[in-house]
């Protein structure tokens, strides 16, 4: 016994023609290819609508992209800059004192079989 497969389906939306394939190892999944004038243009794995096959057509521009240098570093100061200056109030955290020799301390093990 075999899975059935769907098989292939074939129409328009708007001037757009669309061919439904199965994907392949799938059951149920299809490939929608989407033509227009005879020319493929795109496939989706969803049903296309009229303004998904438009947007295969027409993409938006895409702005260019900045090509990383590694001279580039942002938030580094300017060469023959002052380095900053540390501000006149901030607080010094206090020393920790050392604990003396000897102080008795609470045995902790007492307290939890209580």
């Amino acid at each position: 016994m075999s899975i059935p497969v769907s098989g292939q389906l074939r129409f328009m939306v708007g001037k757009y023609e669309i061919i439904a394939r199965p994907i392949p190892h799938s059951t149920h999944m299809l490939r929608y290819t989407v033509f227009v004038g005879g020319k493929r243009i795109g496939a989706l794995a969803s049903m296309p609508s009229e303004s998904d096959c438009l947007f295969l057509e027409n993409p938006p521009p895409v702005p260019p992209l900045k090509l990383y240098t590694s001279a580039y570093r942002p938030g580094r100061p300017k060469n023959g800059s002052r380095p900053p200056q540390a501000p006149a109030d901030k607080v010094v955290p206090a020393v920790r004192e050392e604990l003396p020799d000897g102080l008795p301390l609470p045995d902790l093990r007492r307290s939890e079989e209580r």
